[in-house]
């Protein structure tokens, strides 16, 4: 029975390390937030609950530029319901090849690592609700799936519980040309 309990016991601590980054080195297409994250994009997704539901649908224009190493992704998303949203990021590259990542919305710096076709960005996102606004961590898994389109899995916690996740699609568009704002 103890041997039983040990068991159980590594392979639930186990369970909770997680998949890291650096698993991802060796897959392909390798992922460059400046090459992928460039020109017209767009995004097609759904919210869900802590259960699991999808409760909203969305889709985003996103229209992405890089100027002087400073990435700025301007989203203007349209859910099923009508709201509208717009979120407008700024990713910089660190001297370590990691990204801190700011928005209106982000508390603080969110911060971004690549490897292989993977990025991994964590941030603190306010969301307003009804009754007030709430911070809730978001842990971003970005894959790059091929030149253009890359899957996203975000998971919602609040004190380390699930709260929601967004599941999501995001489709370059290089035949399409963009103006990008000169600073």
């Amino acid at each position: 029975m103890r041997k039983t309990l040990g068991m159980l016991l590594v392979m639930s601590l186990s369970a909770c390390a997680g998949v890291t980054i650096e698993e991802y080195q060796n897959r392909g297409p390798v992922f460059s937030a400046e090459s992928f994250f460039s020109g017209a994009l767009t995004a097609h997704g759904v919210v869900k609950n802590y259960r699991g539901y999808a409760s909203r649908s969305f889709v985003a224009d996103i229209t992405a530029c890089w100027q002087d190493g400073v990435g700025t992704l301007d989203e203007r998303f349209v859910f099923d319901d009508g709201e509208k949203q717009t979120r407008v990021w700024r990713l910089s590259r660190s001297a370590d090849g990691s990204y801190a990542a700011t928005a209106g919305d982000v508390r603080g710096e969110g911060r971004a690592s690549t490897s292989g076709n993977s990025m991994f960005l964590d941030y603190v996102l306010t969301i307003e609700l009804e009754d007030g606004s709430i911070d809730v961590a978001v842990d971003d898994r970005m894959y790059l799936v091929s030149e253009n389109v890359l899957i996203n899995e975000s998971s919602l916690t609040k004190f380390g519980l699930p709260v929601g996740g967004i599941l999501l699609t995001i489709i370059r568009h290089p035949e399409v040309s963009v103006e990008c704002p000169v600073d």
